[in-house]
C-alpha cells in the first residue's frame, strides 16, 4: 500500500510540475497547493532533494524546483524514494534483494514467482508514468 508520506510527495511534484518546474517554488506555496502539512513537506522534500528528484536555492527567491525535467521523473523514482522498493518481498526486488530466510529452493517457489509477476507489473506501470504525463491527464481531464 501506498504510504501518505508518497502520497504527499507526488502531489507536492505534481504541484511543481505543474509550475513548469525550472522557477523555484516557496514551500508554503507547495504546501497549500498541493494540500500537504508543511513540516512533514520538508522532511519529504529533503529526501527528494538527496536523489536529484528536487533542488532547493536558497535566498529571497529560493524554494524547491524540479531536480530535472517532469518528463524524467517517474512515479516509480519518487515511489521508491519515499517507500522503498516496489517488490512485496526482497526475493524479488530489483534495488534490495535479498534471500528470503525461510526459502528452499527460489528457482521453484510458487510465491516467488507470483510476487515476481506482480512486482514486474507494477514496476512496468510505475516507470513507464512520469510527472509530465500525469499533469497532461489532468489537463485533458478537466478539458
Amino acid at each position: 500500500m501506498l504510504s501518505q508520506k508518497a502520497r504527499y510527495a507526488l502531489h507536492a511534484l505534481i504541484v511543481l510540475a505543474e509550475h513548469g518546474g525550472r522557477e523555484p517554488m516557496m514551500i508554503a506555496d507547495i504546501a497549500e497547493e498541493a494540500g500537504v502539512p508543511r513540516k512533514f513537506l520538508e522532511q519529504i522534500l529533503l529526501g527528494l532533494k538527496k536523489r536529484g528528484i528536487v533542488q532547493s536555492m536558497r535566498g529571497r527567491a529560493g524554494g524547491y524546483r524540479l531536480g530535472r525535467p517532469a518528463k524524467e521523473i517517474s512515479f516509480a523514482d519518487i515511489i521508491r524514494e519515499t517507500d522503498g522498493p516496489l517488490a512485496l518481498s526482497p526475493c524479488v526486488s530489483v534495488t534490495a534483494y535479498h534471500r528470503c530466510p525461510d526459502c528452499v529452493d527460489e528457482a521453484t517457489c510458487a510465491i516467488r514467482r507470483v510476487l515476481l509477476a506482480a512486482r514486474d507489473a507494477t514496476a512496468q506501470v510505475l516507470e513507464s508514468r512520469t510527472l509530465a504525463q500525469a499533469i497532461a491527464g489532468a489537463k485533458r481531464s478537466r478539458a
